[in-house]
């Protein structure tokens, strides 16, 4: 049964159109991949979905009474608010109803003549807190907690000094814990760990919700889902299987689409050959062919996918040792782990791994001298020169072209704009703000930025979120060919494992 319609959907930015005519029904009980490259709108759907921006054309409908949670990229944790007591809000109404049983009872001994009516109320209460299993709900808070890993956070800690990732965490915990009807899922394995996505992964093919997710993860997409919405040149397309068996009919389909272009071609030659040859010596026959040839619907062209290219160079000799710490111990106002002995090599390429908020971004910023040591010295060799690529970047209302021209003034428009293109940019996204862009076109701002940067070592904090595949694969091909020394936070094995030349497993340090 259909619990949503979306007819002939379009949505625009400015003059730029994001999608047209989009028309599809999601069924009960669906698992929904929903794919594309960087831009091509697929967070933009999500929100038309969650009733957070509106269509300029067309119709979205959801079946009366279905309850829709949706997981943002983005959300403001205010100060004050206990992680425990940020996930208790999935239940408020239930915390609502134990609360005014609380008051019913105090009623009890002062309100004798309204005795029965109140005993009648506590009663119905009850009954509701009973179906809800109300009295279990820290055990299963606690246990999305631990699936999550948001409790090796502490479940007391304030939600405003989570990192990134713990928000996400939080958010998505939170979710799932209100069990809507359908969730619209927008990236949740950023900055989870594998056992945690694992966690996810078996929660949603248990799932007899519909949810409609967002990813890159070939993997994960290809364990959760039944159905793919393929997102591309503004129209959507559905394939029924995972993400596996949406790649062999996408290839397919490309394949026939290029053989009935390519037919089609030569018929529209023939035609017009012949109109032209025969227009006076017999023209009852041409002007047949004519009209023959404007009745006939053209087939597009197939459009090539352009594929990103980053290229990232070595400048100047480094000393053979580009990092020697002894006795370091990282943190704050606590340190994170015990002292550790680390040296780093010219050349090498060290994938730096652990769950999330063990300390890895921490200890990445206390190498380049961002934060202060709590303990021990941190010496970089002689000619280092790091380009660093954080995992959070700040919110900027230049465009790339301003960007990149303000750190290499030297080049012209022309040499920025084209390196901006290699990273998978069109022009449209080189004159908008930059935090008018999806977290994809933002990371390849960040990257194409990286490839300008003078630099003989790359310091990467998890580089691969919110990338699309192809710009994934792209990104590996280049640091597998850099000759430079490369330091890497990431969440995938699939993307570092087989061309570091190291992995350096926190948790070993604790």
């Amino acid at each position: 049964m259909s619990i949503l319609s979306v007819e002939n959907v379009t949505h625009m930015y400015g003059d730029k159109i994001n999608f047209q005519n989009i028309t599809f029904r999601l069924l009960r009980g669906e698992h929904v991949g929903l794919v594309g490259d960087n831009g091509a709108g697929k967070s933009t759907l999500l929100r038309l979905l969650a009733g957070e921006l509106l269509p300029d054309r067309g119709k979205i409908t959801w079946f009366p009474h279905v309850k829709v949670g949706y997981l943002q990229q983005q959300y403001d944790l205010k100060q004050g608010t206990t992680i425990m007591q940020f996930l208790k809000k999935a239940y408020a109404h239930l915390y609502e109803i134990e609360q005014k049983m609380q008051q019913i009872t105090e009623k009890m001994t002062v309100e004798e003549e309204r005795l029965e009516q109140l005993i009648t109320q506590y009663g119905e209460w009850q009954s509701i807190l009973d179906r809800a299993n109300f009295y279990h709900l820290d055990a299963k808070i606690e246990a999305v907690a631990a699936g999550l890993g948001i409790i090796d956070i502490g479940m007391n800690r304030d939600v405003a000094s989570l990192s990134g990732g713990q928000r996400t965490k939080l958010l998505l915990g939170k979710l799932l814990l209100e069990e809507p009807d359908v969730l619209l899922l927008d990236e949740p394995t950023n900055y989870l760990d594998d056992v945690h996505i694992q966690w996810l992964v078996n929660y949603l093919k248990n799932d007899e919700n519909a949810f409609i997710v967002v990813s890159h993860d070939e993997w994960f997409l290809n364990e959760t889902t039944t159905v793919i919405y393929h997102l591309a040149h503004q129209t959507m397309k559905r394939y029924k299987g995972n993400y596996q068996s949406f790649k062999k009919s996408y290839v397919q389909s490309k394949q026939q689409l290029q053989l009935a272009y390519e037919k089609q071609q030569k018929e529209i030659q023939k035609l017009e050959t012949f109109i032209e040859k025969n227009r006076v010596r017999k023209a009852k026959q041409a002007k047949s062919r004519e009209k023959a040839l404007g009745k006939i619907e053209r087939v597009e062209k197939p459009a090539p996918t352009a594929r990103p290219r980053f290229a990232f160079h070595a400048h100047g000799q480094a000393a053979n040792k580009i990092l020697d710490a002894k006795d370091l111990q990282i943190g704050y106002q606590e340190p994170l782990f015990a002292p550790v002995h680390l040296q780093i090599n010219c050349g090498e390429k060290i994938a730096l791994v652990g769950y999330n908020g063990i300390g890895k971004s921490t200890m990445l910023k206390t190498i380049l001298g961002l934060i202060q040591p709590l303990k021990g010295q941190v010496q970089l060799g002689e000619g280092v020169k790091a380009a660093y690529f954080a995992q959070e970047d700040v919110v900027s209302e230049q465009t790339p072209l301003d960007r990149l021209w303000s750190l290499r003034p030297e080049l012209t428009q022309k040499e920025i704009r084209r390196m901006l293109s290699y990273s998978g940019l069109k022009e449209e996204h080189m004159r908008k703000s930059i935090c008018t862009l999806s977290g994809g076109e933002q990371a390849k701002v960040r990257l194409c930025q990286l490839m300008l940067t003078e630099s003989n070592v790359l310091v990467l904090d998890e580089p691969t979120n919110h990338l699309d595949i192809h710009t994934k694969e792209a990104l590996k091909e280049a640091l597998t060919r850099y000759l430079g020394t490369i330091l890497l936070v990431s969440h995938e094995p699939a993307f570092y494992e087989d061309w570091v030349t190291q992995v350096w497993q926190v948790e070993d340090w604790c």
